[in-house]
């Protein structure tokens, strides 16, 4: 059994989808890609359970619904480059979600949660004139490292997470996390300096395609991801 404590949201009454992509995904490898697909939006503060088929691993509801599946699974295209540290301060002064935000208390990317509550990674883009590359400058709080001072997966997945949302303008396109392929190489410590980055691949009708990653500030790569985000009605999720 397990429970997605409602610290870790997205929409105000579901999970962060990188969060519980990495919850889930962690049950399949810790180092190696693995592809998570959430089914419906993971309810918070409640009993879920495992199921597991051969090398995937299923998240259900005390009911039976699956709210998310995982499995080994290959990356697509190649990684990001590491942002500049003039790119990620450019990103983060001008992170749309200071002026608005559909998601405001995200555990990874709202501005209403403080330090050590959630991330307050603001990645917006690095070019005004361009949304499709977004970055920012990040270093993990302690409150979400482990006992050897490296932050946990899941928190880790979350940090991979909405930086790709806003390189698909996540404050015009509402969106949330449909699929997620990441490989984490190194979890990052309490304390250290790190920069992620987005890019928008391409739009497909209500899906936008995005990859992501996390550096250290001195260029060394810690996670990578590849995304499918899901244009939603707002009102659902309110």
């Amino acid at each position: 059994m397990v429970t997605i404590p409602a610290q870790f949201n997205g929409p105000l009454h579901s999970g962060n989808g990188g969060y519980v992509a990495g919850l889930i995904g962690q049950e399949v490898a810790h180092d190696k890609p693995v592809t998570t697909t959430l089914r419906i939006p993971p309810p918070l503060d409640v009993p879920l359970s495992w199921e597991r088929d051969g090398d995937a691993v299923r998240l259900l509801t005390a009911g039976g619904a699956v709210v998310g599946e995982a499995a080994p699974g290959p990356f697509q295209r190649e990684v990001l480059p590491c942002p500049s540290a003039e790119q990620a301060a450019a990103g983060l002064a001008n992170y749309p979600g200071f002026e608005h935000h559909p998601f405001d208390h995200c555990f990874t990317c709202g501005t209403a949660r403080d330090d050590g509550d959630g991330l307050r990674l603001f990645a917006g883009p690095v070019d005004r004139a361009d949304t499709a590359v977004t970055a920012a400058p990040w270093t993990p709080h302690h409150a979400f490292a482990g006992a050897d001072g490296a932050i946990d997966l899941p928190v880790t997945w979350a940090a991979l997470d909405c930086p790709g949302g806003w390189a698909a303008d996540f404050s015009r396109n509402t969106m949330v996390l449909g699929r997620m392929t990441a490989q984490v190489s190194r979890r990052p410590r309490a304390g250290e300096p790190c920069v992620a980055t987005g890019h928008l691949r391409s739009q497909e009708g209500r899906k936008f395609l995005t990859d992501t990653a996390l550096y250290t500030a001195d260029g060394e790569l810690l996670g990578r991801a590849e995304q499918v985000w899901i244009l939603i009605d707002i009102a659902a999720f309110s």
